[in-house]
């Protein structure tokens, strides 16, 4: 008979699930880039993923996360990180200057960008997509002097992807 009680008090006793959603977080770095006093850096991220046709609880709409930041030549990062949330569709921007960064005594310097991103895991997660391109521009005129795509993973074991590079006067419209 105490043998069926306990039987049936472990039938009946509650079951704590607890579910955690792995994260992965990866680290694209662009190369080092000269930035003069008269010019801005920017870095773009936007999210290319399309949003599942029926969004629900188990299949969210698309997002990424992640952080842009900056460093400068000694590799010591510049302010504080820029956080970024981008939709399906949604582009945002982070922009350094030399003044912004604290750099004088120059008029020129070597600036590098490196994109945190945190990826969700999982049949659960929300879809991303997540596209980035660099550009230095004339902070008066707006001309863009170089545009980078495509960073290189800053972390070993992926493909090693190298960044197109168009410089050259291009003016924005």
């Amino acid at each position: 008979m105490a043998g069926a009680v306990a039987q049936t008090a472990l039938a009946q006793a509650p079951f704590a699930t607890t579910t955690t959603t792995p994260t992965l977080t990866r680290n694209s770095s662009f190369p080092p880039v000269g930035l003069a006093a008269s010019e801005t850096m920017q870095v773009n991220v936007a999210n290319l993923a399309e949003n599942p046709t029926t969004v629900t609880s188990t299949s969210p709409a698309a997002s990424c996360t992640g952080s842009i930041s900056f460093f400068n030549a000694a590799g010591t990062p510049i302010g504080t990180a820029t956080e970024f949330t981008v939709a399906t569709g949604v582009t945002q921007s982070a922009t350094m200057t030399l003044a912004k960064a604290g750099i004088t005594g120059t008029t020129r310097a070597e600036i590098r960008a490196v994109i945190q991103s945190t990826i969700t895991e999982g049949r659960d997660a929300p879809p991303c997509s997540l596209v980035s391109s660099l550009e230095t521009f004339d902070s008066t005129s707006g001309a863009t002097h170089v545009y980078l795509s495509n960073p290189a993973p800053a972390s070993p074991g992926g493909p090693i992807i190298i960044p197109v590079v168009n410089s050259g006067a291009f003016q924005n419209p």
